[in-house]
This record gives C-alpha cells, sequence and structure tokens, in this order.
C-alpha cells in the first residue's frame, strides 16, 4: 500500500456495504483506508476523476482508489483485503480465479443485497472518532 491513504467509495444506502466499511474500520486501526459513499459529493468527484460513469442511482461496486488508480468489483475487495494484512490478505489468492468468474459472483451478491440485507433510506453518518476517515 502507499502511504497515502486509499480510499473506499461504496454504496452508502446498502446495509451490506455499510457492514463492509465497519469491517474495514474494526481491522485497519493504522487508519490506511479512508471512505466516501458513491452517492456523495467527495464520492461523485472521485469516480469523474477517475473517468468512472456515475452509479449513484444504483450503484453495484465497490470502488477503490489507491497510488492514482481505481479497482472495482472483485478486484477492489479482494486488494482491500491485502491491505489489512494480516490472515486477510490471504484472500488475495482469489485473484489466480479469472476476473469473469470473480465478478460474476461478486454482481450475483451485488443485485441482490437489498433483498438479502436490506437498505437504509439515507446514507450513514459516521461517529465523531471516524468523522476524519470520511470524504
Amino acid at each position: 500500500m502507499s502511504a497515502q491513504p486509499a480510499t473506499i467509495l461504496f454504496d452508502g444506502v446498502c446495509n451490506l456495504c455499510n457492514g463492509f466499511v465497519q469491517f474495514v474500520i474494526r481491522h485497519d486501526p493504522a487508519g490506511r483506508f479512508h471512505f466516501a459513499s458513491l452517492q456523495s459529493e467527495a464520492g461523485r468527484a472521485l469516480l469523474a476523476a477517475h473517468g468512472i460513469r456515475a452509479v449513484t442511482t444504483d450503484p453495484e461496486s465497490v470502488v477503490l482508489i489507491i497510488g492514482g488508480k481505481a479497482y472495482s468489483h472483485s478486484t477492489a475487495v479482494l486488494r482491500i483485503m491485502r491491505g489489512l494484512g494480516g490472515a486477510w490478505a490471504f484472500l488475495y489468492v482469489g485473484m489466480l480465479l479469472p476476473r469473469f468468474a470473480r465478478d460474476a459472483a461478486y454482481r450475483f451478491v451485488a443485485r441482490n443485497r437489498y433483498r438479502w440485507f436490506g437498505r437504509e433510506e439515507a446514507c450513514l453518518l459516521p461517529t465523531p472518532a471516524l468523522a476524519q476517515r470520511f470524504l
């Protein structure tokens, strides 16, 4: 990972995505990752800056921005897990699977995440203690 914090863009109204952000926060005490919802002004600006079409109406992917590059879908998740280090980094071995297969599984979960995990009416706000990690 680079010295500059990586940014994770996530669907701010998705309970699964919010749970994933909470997971990353718990396993990243050094604060290597920062966060922005895809629906936020900061999130939309980062998407535009990396040439990614705005996906705010029906976002289907986590996006990781690190080292000036943007990664999405399964690649983003696997790179995030590697960035957490420890035993979580072992999951990066999933990169050996063909991307079309990894992303097909990712998209299956993404299509069903609201039904399985629910959604909020608005993006959740970070606690004051974590506010500096959110854009």
